[in-house]
Protein backbone atom coordinates (compact mmCIF):
# COMPACT_ATOMS: atom_id res chain seq x y z
CA UNK A 1 0.00 0.00 0.00
CA UNK A 2 1.39 3.60 -0.85
CA UNK A 3 2.82 6.05 1.22
CA UNK A 4 0.01 8.88 2.02
CA UNK A 5 3.25 11.55 2.31
CA UNK A 6 4.98 10.23 -0.20
CA UNK A 7 1.33 10.06 -2.71
CA UNK A 8 1.09 13.75 -1.64
CA UNK A 9 4.69 14.85 -2.27
CA UNK A 10 4.12 13.33 -5.47
CA UNK A 11 1.33 14.80 -6.80
CA UNK A 12 2.85 18.10 -5.72
CA UNK A 13 5.51 16.94 -8.23
CA UNK A 14 3.83 16.72 -10.71
CA UNK A 15 1.93 19.87 -10.19
CA UNK A 16 4.93 21.68 -9.90
CA UNK A 17 6.31 19.71 -13.41
CA UNK A 18 2.60 21.16 -14.92
CA UNK A 19 3.62 24.32 -14.23
CA UNK A 20 7.21 24.25 -15.06
CA UNK A 21 6.08 23.26 -18.90
CA UNK A 22 3.10 25.83 -19.38
CA UNK A 23 4.68 28.74 -17.42
CA UNK A 24 7.81 30.99 -16.84
CA UNK A 25 6.97 30.64 -12.64
CA UNK A 26 10.09 28.97 -11.00
CA UNK A 27 9.22 25.63 -9.24
CA UNK A 28 10.81 24.57 -6.16
CA UNK A 29 14.67 22.84 -6.31
CA UNK A 30 13.00 19.84 -4.08
CA UNK A 31 10.78 19.07 -6.92
CA UNK A 32 13.65 17.64 -9.30
CA UNK A 33 12.74 15.86 -12.73
CA UNK A 34 11.99 12.76 -14.10
CA UNK A 35 10.66 12.49 -17.60
CA UNK A 36 7.62 10.50 -16.60
CA UNK A 37 5.85 12.81 -14.21
CA UNK A 38 5.86 14.91 -17.47
CA UNK A 39 4.13 12.21 -18.93
CA UNK A 40 1.50 12.24 -16.18
CA UNK A 41 1.45 15.90 -15.17
CA UNK A 42 -1.41 17.40 -17.85
CA UNK A 43 -3.93 16.39 -15.30
CA UNK A 44 -2.70 19.57 -13.56
CA UNK A 45 -3.25 21.66 -17.10
CA UNK A 46 -6.66 22.97 -15.34
CA UNK A 47 -4.94 24.59 -12.33
CA UNK A 48 -1.96 25.85 -13.70
CA UNK A 49 -5.29 28.01 -15.44
CA UNK A 50 -5.70 29.22 -11.70
CA UNK A 51 -2.61 30.36 -11.37
CA UNK A 52 -2.02 32.31 -14.25
CA UNK A 53 -5.80 33.55 -13.30
CA UNK A 54 -4.44 34.37 -9.55
CA UNK A 55 -1.90 36.20 -10.64
CA UNK A 56 -3.46 38.32 -13.77
CA UNK A 57 -6.47 38.95 -12.25
CA UNK A 58 -4.23 40.46 -8.82
CA UNK A 59 -2.66 43.08 -11.43
CA UNK A 60 -5.44 44.00 -12.91
CA UNK A 61 -7.26 44.79 -9.19
CA UNK A 62 -3.89 46.77 -8.51
CA UNK A 63 -4.12 48.24 -12.44
CA UNK A 64 -7.73 49.85 -11.96
CA UNK A 65 -7.05 51.28 -8.96
CA UNK A 66 -4.81 54.19 -10.45
CA UNK A 67 -5.70 53.43 -14.12
CA UNK A 68 -9.23 53.29 -16.60
CA UNK A 69 -10.23 49.79 -16.91
CA UNK A 70 -9.24 49.40 -20.55
CA UNK A 71 -5.57 49.76 -19.58
CA UNK A 72 -5.94 47.81 -16.36
CA UNK A 73 -7.60 44.55 -19.03
CA UNK A 74 -4.56 45.43 -20.93
CA UNK A 75 -1.75 44.72 -18.12
CA UNK A 76 -3.79 41.79 -17.04
CA UNK A 77 -3.85 39.97 -20.53
CA UNK A 78 0.09 41.13 -21.54
CA UNK A 79 1.15 39.49 -17.49
CA UNK A 80 -1.06 36.20 -18.48
CA UNK A 81 1.18 36.10 -21.96
CA UNK A 82 4.03 36.91 -20.25
CA UNK A 83 3.76 34.14 -17.92
CA UNK A 84 3.27 31.72 -20.41
CA UNK A 85 5.78 32.64 -22.69
CA UNK A 86 2.79 33.35 -25.76
CA UNK A 87 3.31 29.94 -25.35
CA UNK A 88 -0.40 28.81 -26.01
CA UNK A 89 -0.93 32.43 -28.43
CA UNK A 90 2.35 30.81 -30.57
CA UNK A 91 -0.09 27.79 -31.13
CA UNK A 92 -2.85 29.54 -32.25
CA UNK A 93 -1.11 31.54 -34.58
CA UNK A 94 0.39 28.22 -36.12
CA UNK A 95 -2.77 26.11 -36.20
CA UNK A 96 -4.07 29.09 -38.03
CA UNK A 97 -1.05 29.51 -40.64
CA UNK A 98 -0.83 25.43 -40.70
CA UNK A 99 -4.68 24.98 -41.31
CA UNK A 100 -5.35 28.22 -43.51
CA UNK A 101 -2.18 27.64 -45.60
CA UNK A 102 -1.77 23.70 -45.96
CA UNK A 103 -3.78 21.31 -48.48
CA UNK A 104 -2.14 17.55 -47.23
CA UNK A 105 -1.36 16.52 -44.12
CA UNK A 106 1.86 16.82 -44.38
CA UNK A 107 2.28 20.42 -45.71
CA UNK A 108 0.25 21.06 -42.44
CA UNK A 109 2.14 19.73 -39.99
CA UNK A 110 5.43 21.32 -42.18
CA UNK A 111 3.84 24.84 -41.92
CA UNK A 112 2.60 24.46 -38.28
CA UNK A 113 6.47 23.36 -37.50
CA UNK A 114 7.81 26.56 -39.24
CA UNK A 115 9.01 29.50 -36.23
CA UNK A 116 7.70 31.98 -38.90
CA UNK A 117 4.26 33.18 -39.12
CA UNK A 118 2.61 34.16 -42.17
CA UNK A 119 -0.93 36.04 -43.06
CA UNK A 120 -3.01 33.49 -41.24
CA UNK A 121 -1.16 33.60 -38.03
CA UNK A 122 -1.21 37.12 -37.74
CA UNK A 123 -4.65 37.96 -38.68
CA UNK A 124 -5.68 35.39 -36.31
CA UNK A 125 -4.01 36.49 -33.19
CA UNK A 126 -4.80 40.05 -33.22
CA UNK A 127 -8.25 39.38 -33.91
CA UNK A 128 -8.46 36.96 -31.06
CA UNK A 129 -6.24 39.28 -28.66
CA UNK A 130 -8.65 42.02 -29.91
CA UNK A 131 -12.01 40.15 -29.31
CA UNK A 132 -10.38 38.83 -25.93
CA UNK A 133 -9.71 42.63 -24.22
CA UNK A 134 -13.15 43.95 -26.01
CA UNK A 135 -15.03 41.33 -24.41
CA UNK A 136 -13.11 41.66 -20.61
CA UNK A 137 -13.73 45.55 -20.97
CA UNK A 138 -17.00 45.24 -21.57
CA UNK A 139 -17.69 43.08 -18.38
CA UNK A 140 -18.69 44.80 -15.23
CA UNK A 141 -15.50 45.50 -13.38
CA UNK A 142 -16.28 44.04 -10.22
CA UNK A 143 -16.80 40.45 -12.64
CA UNK A 144 -13.59 40.64 -14.43
CA UNK A 145 -11.23 38.97 -11.81
CA UNK A 146 -13.79 35.93 -11.50
CA UNK A 147 -14.20 35.39 -15.15
CA UNK A 148 -10.65 35.11 -15.25
CA UNK A 149 -10.76 32.71 -13.07
CA UNK A 150 -13.76 30.76 -14.87
CA UNK A 151 -11.76 30.91 -18.47
CA UNK A 152 -8.66 29.69 -17.65
CA UNK A 153 -8.90 26.78 -16.12
CA UNK A 154 -12.09 26.16 -17.95
CA UNK A 155 -10.36 26.33 -21.53
CA UNK A 156 -7.40 24.36 -20.33
CA UNK A 157 -9.45 21.52 -19.37
CA UNK A 158 -10.84 21.73 -22.86
CA UNK A 159 -7.23 21.38 -24.32
CA UNK A 160 -6.67 18.92 -22.27
CA UNK A 161 -9.35 16.59 -23.09
CA UNK A 162 -7.68 16.18 -26.66
CA UNK A 163 -5.00 14.31 -24.59
CA UNK A 164 -7.55 12.60 -23.31
CA UNK A 165 -9.50 11.38 -26.29
CA UNK A 166 -6.87 11.84 -29.41
CA UNK A 167 -3.47 10.41 -30.40
CA UNK A 168 -0.53 12.97 -30.98
CA UNK A 169 -0.30 13.58 -34.53
CA UNK A 170 3.56 13.67 -35.12
CA UNK A 171 6.82 11.48 -33.83
CA UNK A 172 8.28 14.17 -32.28
CA UNK A 173 7.30 17.79 -30.95
CA UNK A 174 7.28 20.29 -27.91
CA UNK A 175 4.19 18.78 -26.79
CA UNK A 176 5.31 14.68 -27.38
CA UNK A 177 6.71 14.27 -23.36
CA UNK A 178 2.85 14.97 -22.39
CA UNK A 179 1.12 13.16 -25.19
CA UNK A 180 1.09 9.55 -23.45
CA UNK A 181 -2.07 8.01 -23.03
CA UNK A 182 -4.01 9.84 -20.47
CA UNK A 183 -6.03 7.76 -17.99
CA UNK A 184 -10.12 8.58 -17.28
CA UNK A 185 -9.07 9.26 -13.48
CA UNK A 186 -6.08 11.49 -14.66
CA UNK A 187 -8.86 13.23 -17.00
CA UNK A 188 -10.93 13.11 -14.01
CA UNK A 189 -8.56 15.07 -11.79
CA UNK A 190 -8.17 17.34 -14.54
CA UNK A 191 -11.95 18.46 -14.92
CA UNK A 192 -11.90 19.05 -10.84
CA UNK A 193 -9.77 21.48 -11.12
CA UNK A 194 -11.06 23.13 -14.40
CA UNK A 195 -14.56 23.14 -12.63
CA UNK A 196 -14.33 23.94 -8.94
CA UNK A 197 -13.75 27.52 -9.38
CA UNK A 198 -16.84 27.67 -11.43
CA UNK A 199 -18.47 26.02 -8.72
CA UNK A 200 -16.94 28.50 -6.17
CA UNK A 201 -18.61 31.68 -8.52
CA UNK A 202 -21.51 30.20 -8.49
CA UNK A 203 -22.41 29.14 -4.91
CA UNK A 204 -21.41 32.65 -4.29
CA UNK A 205 -23.31 34.01 -6.41
CA UNK A 206 -21.41 35.81 -8.43
CA UNK A 207 -22.83 34.65 -11.86
CA UNK A 208 -26.01 32.99 -12.75
CA UNK A 209 -26.02 29.14 -13.09
CA UNK A 210 -26.86 29.52 -16.11
CA UNK A 211 -24.37 32.04 -17.16
CA UNK A 212 -22.03 29.58 -15.45
CA UNK A 213 -23.20 26.31 -17.69
CA UNK A 214 -23.38 28.15 -20.77
CA UNK A 215 -19.99 29.11 -20.44
CA UNK A 216 -18.81 24.97 -19.98
CA UNK A 217 -20.73 24.71 -22.51
CA UNK A 218 -19.08 26.54 -25.37
CA UNK A 219 -16.09 25.77 -23.78
CA UNK A 220 -17.06 22.04 -24.93
CA UNK A 221 -17.88 22.97 -27.74
CA UNK A 222 -14.44 24.46 -28.85
CA UNK A 223 -12.80 21.52 -28.11
CA UNK A 224 -15.34 19.33 -29.99
CA UNK A 225 -15.05 21.55 -33.01
CA UNK A 226 -11.30 21.90 -32.99
CA UNK A 227 -10.67 18.64 -32.03
CA UNK A 228 -12.88 17.11 -34.85
CA UNK A 229 -10.90 19.71 -37.55
CA UNK A 230 -7.42 18.08 -35.77
CA UNK A 231 -8.72 14.65 -36.34
CA UNK A 232 -10.02 15.13 -40.12
CA UNK A 233 -6.97 16.99 -41.33
CA UNK A 234 -4.10 15.56 -39.26
CA UNK A 235 -5.57 12.37 -38.06
CA UNK A 236 -4.50 13.44 -34.21
CA UNK A 237 -3.46 16.33 -32.46
CA UNK A 238 -0.24 18.74 -31.82
CA UNK A 239 1.24 21.05 -29.74
CA UNK A 240 -0.04 23.69 -31.37
CA UNK A 241 -3.78 22.32 -31.21
CA UNK A 242 -3.78 22.39 -27.76
CA UNK A 243 -2.66 26.17 -27.41
CA UNK A 244 -5.35 27.18 -30.32
CA UNK A 245 -7.57 25.18 -28.11
CA UNK A 246 -7.05 26.51 -24.87
CA UNK A 247 -7.09 30.43 -26.81
CA UNK A 248 -10.20 29.79 -28.64
CA UNK A 249 -12.63 28.15 -25.70
CA UNK A 250 -10.85 31.12 -23.24
CA UNK A 251 -12.38 33.36 -25.67
CA UNK A 252 -15.67 32.05 -25.86
CA UNK A 253 -15.98 31.72 -22.36
CA UNK A 254 -15.11 35.45 -21.82
CA UNK A 255 -18.07 35.85 -24.44
CA UNK A 256 -20.31 33.53 -22.64
CA UNK A 257 -20.08 35.28 -19.62
CA UNK A 258 -20.40 38.72 -21.38
CA UNK A 259 -23.79 37.51 -22.91
CA UNK A 260 -25.43 36.90 -19.50
CA UNK A 261 -25.09 40.38 -19.09
CA UNK A 262 -26.69 41.58 -22.13
CA UNK A 263 -30.27 42.92 -22.23
CA UNK A 264 -32.87 40.67 -24.60
CA UNK A 265 -32.85 41.90 -27.99
CA UNK A 266 -36.71 42.51 -28.83
CA UNK A 267 -37.68 42.10 -32.33
CA UNK A 268 -40.90 44.25 -31.61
Amino acid sequence: MANPVSAAVHQCRLFFIALQFFTRLPIPRWVGFELAWLQHASRYFPLVGVVVAAISGAVYLLASWLLPSAVAVLLAVATGIYLTGAFHEDGFADMCDGFGGGVTRERVLEIMKDSRIGAYGAIGIVCLLAIKCAALVSLPPATVVATLFIAHPLSRLAAVSLIWLMDYARDEGKAKPMAQEMTTVEFIIAATGGLLPVVVCGVLGIFYWAALAFAIVVAAACAFWLGRKCQHRLQGYTGDCLGAVQQVAEVAVYLAILSSFQPPIRFY
